[in-house]
């Protein structure tokens, strides 16, 4: 089981409001995975264990698509930032602003960035 840190969205995870993540790479992943979700995972100190944020998580749907697909089509990104967890977010629920906090976040993105979405489930349900 691999383990996906949701260092920006803990609470949307913990409170099941987050059913879609966007990622750099994961480009293995596949319907049917299992996912342990922590707050983080990389830069841990010495001695500083893994924050289990709930029980794993089953991937649904995988695929690949340029990060600016949700400004493109305006409907959609909408709809995935309700799916990302920040559709009440005072700033984030706008798709523009949601692609220029991912872009700032990860190093070397653009909006043209291909991007794998991840579409996950709590639990075990499908």
């Amino acid at each position: 089981m691999r383990i996906m840190s949701f260092a920006l969205t803990t609470q949307q995870v913990r409170n099941k409001d987050k059913d879609v993540t966007r990622r750099l790479g994961w480009l293995n992943l596949k319907p049917g995975d299992k996912l342990r979700p922590v707050r983080k995972c990389m830069g841990l100190r010495h001695g500083e264990k893994l924050d289990l944020l709930r029980d794993p998580l089953t991937v649904v749907s995988v695929r690949r698509e340029p990060l600016r697909a949700m400004t493109d089509d305006l409907d959609y990104g909408f709809l995935e930032c309700e799916l990302e967890g920040v559709g009440t977010h005072p700033d984030y629920k706008w798709p523009s602003s949601f692609v220029a906090m991912f872009c700032a976040s990860h190093r070397g993105c653009t909006p043209e960035t291909t991007v794998t979405r991840i579409e996950f489930s709590y639990g075990e349900e499908q």
